[in-house]
Parts: C-alpha cells; structure tokens; sequence
C-alpha cells in the first residue's frame, strides 16, 4: 500500500540580499538637489539597518523621467542588475522610476525574468507579484499622463511668454552684448570685432578666412579659446540680435519622450520683437546662411 509523508522545509540560513535604491529628482534646483540628498541618507541607513540586507548602493538622477536612455544613473543601476548584482530594488514611488509607461514596462519584462524584485514604497507594490504587474501598468500610465499634462502647460506659459514679449529669452547674453538687469548693453570692444565680422563676411571673405584674420589678430572665441570655429562665425553671421531685433520659437521640442528640439520650418508660430536691444549692425548686413 502507497503511503504519503510529508517532507519537511528545512529553512536556509539567512538570506542576504544585495539591496540598492534609485532615486530620481526632476531638476538641479537647491530645493530638489535637497530632496535627492534626503532619500540618499533615508535609503542609506535603511538598508544598512537590516541584518538580511546587505547594501550595494544608491543610484540617482538629476533628470526628467521621459527617457531612461538618458539617466546614467538608471542605466548603471541596470548594467550591474544585468551582471545579478542586485536582487532587490527600493524606490520611492513609480512615477520615480520613470514617466514613459513603454520604457518603464520593457525595464520590467527584463528585471523580473532575472529575479530581481523592485519595491515601490508609496504604492506597497512588489515587481514580483504576479497581482501587482496590472496596477504597474496603471501607475504608469498615470505618471506619464502626469508628466505630458506638465510638459504641455510649460510651453503654454513659454508660448504665452513670447507672444506677450516677456519671454526670459529675449535678454539672453550672445557676443558683443552683456547683461545690465532685464537688459541688453552693448559691450564696445566685442561688438567692435562684430562689426569687423560682418564687414569681412560682406566683403566675400570664407568663414575660414575670417577664423584665419581672427586668430592673426589674436582675438579669443566667445568661450576663450584661440581659434573661431566656421560654425560658431555662421550663428554669429546669422543672428538677427544684432540687427537690435529678436526671433523667437526658432526651434520647438519635437519628441515628447526624447526632448528633441527642431528647427521651426513653419510647424510652430514664430514671434519677431523689434527694437529688443541696442543694435550693433544693421539689418541689411544679417546673413542667412
């Protein structure tokens, strides 16, 4: 006659976990730079608090979450998950670990067959509960939706900013000119070589003529260096702002996820200030190139 007994679970010894944190603030202002180092110590004496843990890291980003191809922190935090590093994951909330719910959902399917478990404080979510894989999904998706609701009214309130002429934009400092409160001042000695630019330029002068004068004349590059590249000449050649007049929206943001910017060819309005600042050449003389 068969018989049946029960094999007992002898349970292992301790088990240590090699535990990290990421963590993630949207900005470099004081105010977040604050708050990344506050989860930095929260995770760090967390962690080391537990006898079963034992603690790997914390890996930070100080960037928007639309593309993790763009945060080294993210990334390097899944290269050593790559090489079973880590098993397990701490992180404060989703919306942390990113806003893009595609990205986000591929970095899951690729975490969970290695073993390794992602907590979400705020949520009380673990990635390798097979319950929680649909409130994920959702959770994500509203970080996203939270993120493009966000983005979107920025450039509302920068558009405004351009069409009421009160964009920070327009007193940006380029060479020949320095900043005097909201204002642009001409800066007599490099908007002499402005001028002398043009002059050159008009004259049938190559960029790399004028570069080649340039350095004769031991004149140093907006950024202190001894030679002008052709491309720094065409934007200076190109620039209306030293015509006294300023365009606006030149290039808009193309890719939600990736914050591509490209040129504005007609897709966006463009806004034209006249008079926004002391003129250095006049209008005639701005090259298209």
């Amino acid at each position: 006659m068969k018989t049946i007994s029960i094999i007992k679970h002898l349970p292992p010894s301790v088990l240590h976990l090699q535990v990290a944190a990421y963590c993630r603030v949207s900005t470099t202002q004081d105010a977040q730079s604050g708050s990344l180092r506050a989860q930095f110590d929260f995770y760090t004496q967390f962690i080391t608090s537990r006898s079963d843990w034992v603690f790997f890291g914390i890996f930070a980003d100080k960037a928007s979450g639309r593309c993790n191809q763009k945060m080294h922190g993210f990334q390097d935090m899944m290269i050593a998950c790559r090489e079973h590093k880590i098993d397990l994951i701490l992180v404060k909330t989703v919306s942390r670990f990113g806003r893009n719910t595609v990205e986000m959902l591929q970095t899951f399917q690729e975490l969970r067959p290695l073993g390794i478990d992602v907590y979400f404080e705020i949520e009380r979510l673990h990635l390798k509960d097979p319950n929680s894989i649909l409130m994920l999904t959702v959770f994500a998706s509203l970080a996203q939706n939270e993120s493009e609701s966000k983005s979107y009214s920025i450039c509302w309130g920068i558009r405004h900013k351009f069409a009421e002429g009160t964009s920070k934009f327009l007193s940006r400092v380029c060479y020949g000119y320095r900043s005097s409160g909201n204002a642009l001042v001409i800066n007599p000695d490099d908007a002499n070589i402005v001028k002398q630019i043009f002059t050159w330029r008009a004259e049938g002068d190559s960029l790399r003529t004028i570069s080649f004068k340039l350095e004769q004349h031991g004149v140093k590059a907006p950024r202190g260096g001894a030679t002008w590249s052709p491309e720094t000449l065409r934007k200076l050649l190109a620039n209306e702002k030293y015509t006294g007049n300023v365009i606006l929206q030149k290039t808009y943001v193309a890719d939600y996820f990736t914050g591509r910017q490209v040129q504005n060819q007609g897709q966006m309005p463009r806004y034209l200030v006249h008079d926004n600042n002391p003129a250095i050449v006049r209008d005639a003389n701005v090259f298209t190139l």
